[in-house]
């Protein structure tokens, strides 16, 4: 590709605010380097940007604050940080900056340094098309540049007029289109002949309260009419873990069941079903070409203020129906999330092989409209806003 006509860049400013944003920027500033042979680059990342040439001014933990009484505790500290950088970017104005994910932080420094005339891109849009999506003003005016990871976002500010480049997602170009399940299934010591379903019931407490014990009494009708089934769990954490073990012997699960720590993708991969909360592992499970079961609760006050004041605008949750506009995968929200409404499903995609087929098929299909070399594509981008 040729970069002769771009406007060399000297200086980026990049900020990243957790591990996912931190594999994302790592591949924008390789990008931009093999471009801009020199080209400096300073802000916050953690440990894959650093490697990639960051000049990181501050931990990448200073901006992983998750929650509401945590981020009220840590205030004080990231606004100074914020107006740290606003001054320090104002008085030595990079050639842009590049705010990736963690809106909150992002948009409102990208806002104040766009007025003082550096130019702005923020990378992967908030969830703005599915609610409060009054908060698109404040982008127009926070961002000469939107990036998405989803064509549906990036026809969304087309429609409001934001300047936007949908250029795919990185998980896309990283999971390969043809699926190794006899290899995944090697790896995990899981037999070749037996029906196996993977189970994520999500990576955070709260989740785990909500829907692990829908999921523990899924597993056990799964298991009382499927004796044969392998159930491999990927838990996120240690706690994790132990709830979900306290959860499945409540429910009756004496055996068949086996809890790994991380290795979520390879449990997904060594699956004939998952079954999934709804969340990022959607987007894996549907790269790695499995049939999937989606479900989700959210606390009965949220769900209660999201029907009566009508803050969702999407039809779907789970992205595979949300990228192919239908509804691909069954979807089992709120109260809806039954164990006898879940076991059906996933007794469905084991029993009927036709059907799991197809919905694999359209996988392949959603996977290579993702496929577009996301890095090679932002940094693209990047260089079209500064030139």
């Amino acid at each position: 590709m040729d970069h002769s006509d771009a406007i060399p860049m000297q200086r980026v400013a990049i900020v990243a605010g957790e591990l996912s944003g931190d594999l994302l920027g790592a591949g924008l500033i390789r990008a931009l380097a093999r471009r801009h042979p020199g080209v400096r680059f300073e802000g916050i990342g953690g440990p894959g940007m650093r490697a990639a040439g960051l000049d990181s001014l501050y931990p990448l933990e200073t901006l992983s604050v998750m929650g509401l009484v945590e981020v009220l505790r840590h205030l004080p500290r990231l606004l100074r940080v914020r107006n740290d950088l606003l001054e320090r970017f104002s008085a030595n104005p990079p050639d842009v900056f590049i705010g990736i994910d963690a809106p909150d932080f992002n948009l409102g420094l990208e806002r104040r340094l766009r007025a003082r005339g550096v130019r702005t891109v923020h990378y992967v849009s908030p969830s703005v098309w599915a609610w409060r999506q009054a908060r698109i003003h404040g982008i127009a005016r926070s961002v000469d540049r939107m990036l998405t990871l989803l064509p549906f976002e990036a026809a969304f500010y087309e429609r409001h007029h934001v300047p936007v480049t949908f250029v795919g997602h990185p998980a896309a170009d990283r999971f390969p289109m043809d699926v190794d399940v006899s290899a995944y299934r090697t790896a995990l010591e899981v037999p070749d002949d037996a029906p196996v379903l993977a189970v994520l019931p999500g990576s955070r407490g709260g989740e785990m309260e909500r829907i692990g014990p829908i999921f523990a009494e899924t597993v056990a009708r799964l298991r009382r009419a499927h004796p044969d089934l392998q159930v491999v769990a990927p838990m996120a954490t240690a706690a994790l873990r132990a709830r979900f073990e306290v959860l499945l012997a409540a429910a009756g699960v004496t055996g068949g069941v086996n809890l790994i720590d991380g290795r979520s993708a390879e449990a997904m991969g060594a699956a004939d079903v998952v079954l999934t909360a709804s969340g990022t592992a959607t987007l894996e499970a549907m790269l790695l070409k499995r049939p999937m079961v989606v479900a989700y609760r959210v606390a009965p006050a949220t769900a209660w203020l999201v029907r009566h004041l009508r803050l969702l605008k999407t039809p779907y949750v789970a992205l595979p129906n949300l990228l192919a506009d239908e509804a691909l995968v069954p979807e089992y929200i709120q109260d809806e999330a039954t164990p006898a409404a879940m076991a059906q499903g996933v007794q469905r995609l084991l029993e009927d092989r036709g059907r799991a087929a197809a919905m694999q098929a359209r996988f392949e299909e959603l996977h290579q409209r993702l496929r577009r070399g996301a890095d090679e594509r932002a940094a693209e981008a990047v260089e079209h806003t500064v030139g």
